[in-house]
Parts: C-alpha cells; sequence; structure tokens
C-alpha cells in the first residue's frame, strides 16, 4: 500500500546500488554529522548515510513507510523519522524534532514535481545547511548549474545562495519505476557570504525574476514588461549599470544583475523596486 501510494505522489526510487554509493560520497558527511534526508522511502540511501557514522533524520511523507523504516534498517540509534511534508516544516523545526544541533547537510532524491521548492526551502531557510547534494530531473539541475548566456531566473536564485555543480547523470534504468526523463545529481554548497553586494535579497531576487518576464526579448524590453515600466525607463536603468540594453536577460553575470538592482533600486521611487 504505502509503494502505491508513494508512486502516486510521482517518486521513482533510485535503487542501482552504484550510483547510491556515489551519491553518499558526494555528501563528505563525516561521521555523527547531521544530515537530513528528503524522501527516505524504502532506506536505499538511508542505509549507506547510516553506515557513514551520521546522525541521519530522515523525512518521510508517506506514513506507513516512515513507520516501517526503523524496523526496516534494523532500528538503528543514529536514525530519527519524521512523518510528514517537508516543504511545511521548518529546518530549525526538523533538528528540534530530532534532538539535534547544526551545521547539517541534506540529501535526497526529490520528486520532479517539488524538487526545485525543496531546495528553495532550504536554501532561503533562516537556518540553511552547508551543503546540499540532492537529485533532480536532469533539465532542472543543469538550468541550476547554469553559467551566463544560458542562466534563468533559477540559475540566478541558486547561485546566489550556493555554489551548484552538477556532479552527475544517473540514467531511468536506475530507478523503480523507470522515469522518462534523465535525472542528475547536483551539489549546492551554501556560501558563507554573498556574492554580489545588494541592500534587500528579496528585492534583488523580484528585479531579476522581473529581468526574465519575456527572455527571449532583449533586456530593455524583457525588464520593462517585468516591472511595468516604458522601454525608455528600462533602457536609462540598464546604461546606469553599465550594460546594453540590447543583451538577452539570460547573459547577464550575478554581479551584472546586481549592478542592474542597484540602478533600478536608486529610481525606486520611479520604479517602485
Amino acid at each position: 500500500m504505502g509503494q502505491r501510494r508513494r508512486r502516486a505522489l510521482g517518486q521513482h526510487w533510485l535503487v542501482e546500488g552504484r550510483y547510491l554509493e556515489r551519491i553518499a560520497r558526494a555528501t563528505e558527511i563525516s561521521p555523527d554529522e547531521v544530515v537530513v534526508e528528503v524522501g527516505a522511502g524504502t532506506g536505499n540511501l538511508t542505509r549507506r548515510l547510516l553506515a557513514i557514522g551520521a546522525r541521519v533524520i530522515a523525512v518521510e511523507l508517506d506514513n506507513a513507510l516512515a513507520r516501517a523504516l526503523p524496523e526496516r534498517l534494523g532500528g538503528p540509534p543514529n536514525l530519527a523519522v519524521v512523518a510528514g511534508d517537508v516543504l511545511r516544516i521548518p529546518p530549525a523545526d526538523l533538528l528540534s524534532l530530532a534532538s539535534v544541533a547544526p551545521p547539517y547537510i541534506v540529501v535526497g532524491n526529490l520528486p520532479y514535481s517539488i524538487g526545485t521548492a525543496v531546495v528553495r526551502h532550504f536554501l532561503r531557510s533562516p537556518l540553511p545547511p552547508r551543503r546540499m547534494v540532492v537529485t533532480l530531473q536532469r533539465e532542472v539541475a543543469e538550468g541550476m548549474a547554469a553559467l551566463p548566456g544560458q542562466m534563468s531566473f533559477l540559475s540566478v536564485e541558486m547561485q546566489y545562495f550556493a555554489e551548484v555543480q552538477v556532479l552527475f547523470i544517473i540514467p531511468p534504468t536506475a530507478f523503480r519505476p523507470p522515469p522518462k526523463v534523465q535525472s542528475a545529481v547536483v551539489r549546492l554548497d551554501v556560501r558563507r557570504s554573498p556574492p554580489v553586494e545588494v541592500d534587500d535579497v528579496d528585492s534583488f531576487l523580484r528585479v531579476v525574476q522581473a529581468g526574465f518576464a519575456a527572455p527571449r526579448k532583449q533586456l530593455r524590453n524583457s525588464l520593462a514588461i517585468g516591472l511595468s515600466l516604458a522601454p525608455g525607463q528600462a533602457g536609462e536603468a540598464i546604461a546606469a549599470a553599465g550594460l546594453e540594453a540590447e543583451r538577452r536577460p539570460g547573459t547577464l553575470s550575478l554581479e551584472e544583475w546586481a549592478r542592474l538592482y542597484r540602478a533600478l533600486a536608486a529610481r525606486r521611487v520611479a520604479t517602485g523596486v
């Protein structure tokens, strides 16, 4: 019953041992280090994390799977299971429920439908992890790590909070049931300090999101659409930031977005940013 419900939620279990081992190694965890595993399922990855000696907080939405997990894994003392929706539980509460303190690392084979939301949930938390090593749809993982020229709002957002790299690709045959798309393991090392200077992170990201309102258009037009400005107003801010209005949004680096944000912030009354 638990397995059928989990499939209905769109989860695909990673079962091939060599990929599970590679993920466990990629976490670079040490004995007694705290790990939050999102979507523990039947414990295929959990078992390997426990073998390293990590103190694992296994979060599982399916109540039946959550109840069965400790017995399935032999009742290890370094395992705490939390049954619930990870998106509804603040990271600080997860640690408190397991009676552990930060720092911590996040690991997991994330359902495609909520993968980005889970990563954002932890990165934007007041208590973010040191590192995340998660399996996502390949297209999403590569989007998070994209370089200027192919960047999106997701790229800028993720790279503001973390250094992002795609570690390796996992084929559909490694999962049960096999998904229709490829997966990728991505590592996000959370930054200790911001990579660019902005006075308000949320406002900065709203500007970036506005700038990608029409990503195929020139930056001047896309920004004007996103912020409800006249193209001339958008062009003035872009010029003040030392950028060319004809560029596409996906070509801007984090530093260039920060310069554009500061130029717009200086025109706060006119733009509402």
